[in-house]
């Protein structure tokens, strides 16, 4: 399983490296390149996972539900972490531990850990984590900030393309109707990118900013987002009383580090960059530690076997 995490972690840290060594040679607008992932290419990774799940509705909401459940007392979590900071590095730290990388990370290890099943099961993860990020993720910067009315926050979110990606995608699910399929290879090839100019983002933020600070409170956001996060999956699964199989995808899912996706949401809305990073950079190297350990400890805690 290291050997499977190594070939998971080796091109996250190497397209992110390249972005950062990009960032330190040269001048980058690094706000198109968020505005591009946010508002092209996230919402096309939503409709094409959505239009090729094959999991069907009634477990993929049970399962989605749990998901935003553990989100929740996770961004809480976060939240306890930045106790004593100002008000944007507290909304920060809550971010950086309720959002966590259920995508280039999650997809892998749970093919690894759990075969074909288990993919298809964290694909629909993926995609509530997604709908999460972009409905609670700009809540979180924006209601109760200073000057911000609540229906302002409320526009806010509703203005992202991956709300309305999601719409659209639950709509031709559910009424059967599928789309042309040149339309079908365009969502699909943007999807494609999604993941790499989300790595790039980071990097080309870390390049620009220099060593990232490792102080004492980021530790004790990795250690919430790495160790607290499955412990609060468990927790949550077990009282909804998800199957062996879905719980051990959820607990693996929520042992993720921080999504980079956090790092762009910061961005667009004026939050602490820095703390978003720096959580996003030791979470991301410390997992490799921690996600082996919790692979180790599923079949005990869940019942559900590896796949051999």
């Amino acid at each position: 399983m290291l050997q499977a995490l190594s070939s998971v972690l080796l091109p996250v840290i190497l397209v992110a490296g390249l972005g950062a060594l990009l960032s330190s040679r040269f001048p980058i607008d690094q706000a198109t390149v968020s505005r591009v992932t946010l508002y092209l290419l996230s919402p096309a990774l939503v409709l094409d996972v959505l239009l090729r799940t094959p999991v069907q509705v009634g477990e993929a909401l049970h399962l989605g539900a749990a998901y935003v459940i553990t989100m929740l007392l996770c961004l809480g979590l976060g939240w306890l972490c930045g106790v004593g900071t100002a008000g944007l590095s507290q909304r920060s730290y809550s971010a950086s531990v309720g959002i966590w990388n259920s995508g280039n990370m999650g997809l892998p290890i749970a093919l690894f850990a759990f075969g074909q099943a288990g993919f298809e099961r964290a694909t629909v993860l993926f995609l509530a984590s997604f709908v999460g990020m972009y409905a609670v993720g700009p809540a979180v910067y924006s209601v109760g900030r200073s000057g911000v009315h609540p229906l302002e926050a409320l526009r806010d979110v509703l203005r992202l393309p991956a709300i309305w990606a999601t719409v659209l995608g639950v709509a031709l699910r559910l009424l059967h109707v599928p789309l042309p399929e040149g339309l079908t290879r365009g969502v699909a090839l943007l999807s494609q990118a999604t993941l790499p100019m989300v790595l790039l983002a980071l990097g080309l933020h870390l390049g620009a900013a220099g060593r990232p600070r490792l102080d004492a409170r980021l530790w004790l956001a990795s250690g919430a987002r790495l160790i607290g996060g499955p412990l609060v999956a468990l927790g949550v699964g077990r009282v909804l009383g998800l199957d062996a199989q879905n719980l051990a995808v959820l607990v693996l899912s929520a042992s993720m580090p921080t999504a980079v996706n956090a790092l762009l949401i910061a961005r667009e809305y004026d939050a602490d960059v820095e703390t978003v990073a720096g959580v996003a950079t030791l979470s991301t190297l410390l997992s490799v530690l921690t996600i082996a350990g919790v692979v180790t400890l599923l079949p005990a805690l869940t019942g559900q076997p590896l796949h051999p």
